[in-house]
């Protein structure tokens, strides 16, 4: 089954997804997107991709695009693709900047342009043309490494075994077990004495992580903490103190989501009653003014008509 994977996966990443004009930019040319390290591309869940070249008048610029089957494949390979030297960009909510390039993530999609930055108008009409977005949330995990040392743009989102083998080689796939739906987030430290790698593993519950504990303790140069559902780990760090530092800011916090009805004025009955006295009033000065309108309107009638015989009564002749 994986060689036919790996067979089709050019055909599979050349479809058409990117629009005939951004702003005032036309394509004239399109090609697959040739990537490396296919394992690790099936495992950020890669389904189609392209490159095209726009033009207007003496200007071009190359966008590429990579769909992925959700928003943590995008993320993983936006970690993954992003240049070392990259500054963050205010051009997403997940987008790293080039002196003259763009790389961000729109749902999981991600786009790079190369030789221009669009605007956010042409940034927004062509995420409208984009198909099957996925809207899902970021996974949290991201948010736990630790700030001080981290080595820019080091960070790395982790899946499957073959990305744990292209950025963390030193810690097995069996003992991370990622066939419990465990994912990593990684990132390298640096410290005089030498930069080291934190690994920071999420299982689907504490319990599950209180048993892999003990197998990631048993690896030679292994520092190794669990918080909650995570567990944290170096392996043979150049400075342990510098480790114990880093791995003592790893804490889980929980956060409960109640999805909870809020009322509104509409479900109050003092504020219904209200309404019905409110209706009422409205109605009865209504058929009052109305009355009157009406009334009035009879008199005037009449003493338009002096001498003249009032208005028959009607009657209804009802016999058996």
């Amino acid at each position: 089954m994986k060689f036919f994977a790996v067979l089709f996966l050019p055909a599979l990443i050349s479809a058409a997804i990117l629009p005939d004009d951004i702003g005032a930019y036309h394509r004239t040319a399109s090609a697959p997107v040739t990537v490396a390290d296919h394992s690790v591309w099936q495992e950020y869940g890669l389904r189609a991709s392209e490159s095209a070249t726009y033009v207007s008048g003496d200007q071009h610029f190359t966008l590429s695009a990579w769909q992925l089957q959700d928003t943590t494949g995008a993320l993983g390979v936006f970690d993954w693709q992003r240049p070392p030297d990259a500054k963050p960009s205010s051009g997403a909510s997940l987008a790293a900047e080039m002196p003259n390039s763009l790389l961000l993530v729109y749902g999981n999609y991600l786009l790079r342009f190369d030789g221009y930055k669009p605007s956010k108008q042409e940034l927004d009409a062509l995420t409208g043309t984009l198909k099957n977005v996925d809207a899902t949330s970021l996974p949290v995990l991201s948010g736990y490494l630790p700030s001080g040392g981290l080595v820019p743009n080091s960070e790395r989102y982790v899946t499957g075994p073959a990305a744990l083998a292209r950025f963390d080689a030193a810690i097995p796939p069996s003992v991370a077990a990622f066939h419990f739906g465990s994912e990593a987030q990684i990132g390298v430290f640096h410290n005089p004495k030498g930069d080291m790698t934190l690994a920071i593993f999420n299982y689907p519950t504490a319990q599950i992580a209180m048993q892999k504990l003990a197998d990631f303790q048993k690896l030679a140069g292994a520092m190794a903490k669990r918080s909650g559902p995570m567990i944290a780990v170096v392996i043979s760090p150049p400075d342990p103190d510098f480790a114990e530092r880093v791995l003592g800011q790893v804490r889980y916090q929980a956060s409960i989501t109640r999805d909870e009805y809020v009322p509104t004025r509409r479900d109050n009955i003092g504020v219904l009653l209200s309404n019905i006295f409110v209706l009422i009033g409205i109605l009865a000065a209504f058929s009052i003014v109305t009355g009157l309108f009406v009334g009035g309107f009879r008199t005037w009638l009449r003493r338009g008509r002096r001498g003249a015989e009032p208005d028959p009564m009607i009657t209804l002749h009802l016999t058996r």
